[in-house]
């Protein structure tokens, strides 16, 4: 390598360094997190080594109890084993219980005979409790990628689905992916007309409906949907339009519900659909209008069969922005909506904060990132198509 090639490479030496940083390695410890056991092993190192030998069949060997009884008795840092308390618990509902009653009853009698855990505990005689332990064990699991999605290891090994009243994950991504749809064509709906109004007129009237674009894009979006949260209420400024011009005589439900998310969303994302759209219809001649009515084409022949596939490109671009973003909004969602209008992001936030179980928090954000990453190549290749460059 010549001297001029590697000062060349240590001038983009930054942006890598940048781009594995804040990019590269946030991804990957999002996708170790969702995989990675161990907290069960780490809490409790005797029960894993003796608890291997067990086939799961019945209850496991006297063994493998004195394994467990020894290391509940050890002294181990309160968060590590909390943490396994919460990893065993998603598992199966009771060991929040169940470990710290069975951990206070045998310290009380450090100086004497173990107790036997069936006497401490009931439950411990029950084999889906000592299941769960051994499949808490090993140091990689699928058990959030399967919780994710509504699905658990059974006992025999086999992948079944949760019981009904637990399975919830699949449902909030569902409406994740339609709200993200429906944010996406009324952002369509009104930038795609919008842009083609600020690119037909000049001068200041131009920048003018360029800056209404742009000036909510520079304000906090917080304040946005704080706003958008006093416009939206039952005396807020809408119903008191509507009821002053006797449109209506009661107050529309405009916030707290599906309206609320999508009034409120279309306006913070409308900023992303606008501008790319306008930067493909800046770039179109604009003798093509004219001229393809010279030739007899209608405004809508016209419209249909010259400048909307000139300005699919940005239209493309646009809804692919919109589409990914609103995929990961969380406060919009949360301050304008109901119970039943909360998106994944939510549920996200209420595993890394609300339980501290950052591999459940790292599945479900994983299943986010694959969705996004299959658009973002299905988009590369039909923009290379000829439909789309025409």
């Amino acid at each position: 390598m010549t001297v001029a090639r590697l000062k060349a490479s240590l001038l983009v030496l930054p942006l890598i360094v940048f781009l594995g940083l804040f990019f590269v390695w946030p991804l990957w410890m999002m996708i170790a997190t969702s995989v990675q056991g161990g907290t069960v092993r780490l809490a409790f190192p005797a029960t894993a080594v003796a608890i291997a030998q067990w086939n799961g069949d019945g209850l496991p060997s006297p063994e493998v109890q004195a394994a467990l009884i020894q290391d509940l008795r050890a002294e181990v840092a309160q968060e590590v084993f909390g943490d396994a308390v919460r990893s065993l618990n998603s598992q199966q509902a009771g060991f929040r219980t169940l470990l710290p009653r069975t951990v206070t009853a045998l310290r009380n009698a450090a100086n004497d005979p173990a107790p036997k855990l069936e006497g401490i505990d009931p439950r411990w005689s029950q084999p889906p409790f000592w299941l769960a332990l051994k499949r808490g064990m090993p140091p990689y699991t699928d058990a959030n990628l399967l919780a994710a999605v509504d699905l658990k290891r059974g006992d025999d090994g086999t992948i079944a689905h949760v019981a009904p009243d637990m399975a919830v994950n699949r449902a909030i991504m569902l409406r994740t992916f339609i709200i993200a749809a429906q944010v996406t064509l009324a952002c369509a709906a009104i930038g795609l007309p919008f842009a083609m109004l600020a690119a037909s007129l000049v001068g200041w009237k131009r920048n003018l409906l360029l800056l209404a674009v742009l000036l909510p894009l520079w304000t906090s979006l917080l304040v946005r949907t704080a706003a958008w949260m006093i416009l939206l209420q039952d005396q807020g400024l809408i119903n008191q339009t509507l009821k002053a011009l006797g449109l209506i005589d009661a107050s529309l439900p405009l916030i707290y519900n599906r309206t609320g998310v999508l009034i409120a969303m279309t306006h913070v994302l409308l900023p992303f659909m606008v501008l790319p759209i306008y930067a493909s219809l800046i770039a179109i001649p604009r003798n093509l209008m004219p001229a393809a009515a010279a030739l007899g084409a209608r405004p809508l022949q016209a419209f249909r069969h010259v400048l909307l596939p000139l300005a699919m490109p940005g239209l493309l671009s646009g809804s692919l922005l919109v589409f990914m973003v609103a995929l990961g909004y969380y406060i919009t969602p949360a301050l304008t909506g109901g119970a039943g209008d909360q998106m994944i992001s939510s549920v996200i936030a209420f595993y890394a904060t609300g339980t501290a179980n950052w591999g459940m928090a790292g599945a479900l954000g994983l299943f986010l990132l694959v969705p996004t990453t299959v658009l973002y190549i299905v988009y590369g290749r039909l923009s290379r198509t000829p439909l789309v460059q025409a």
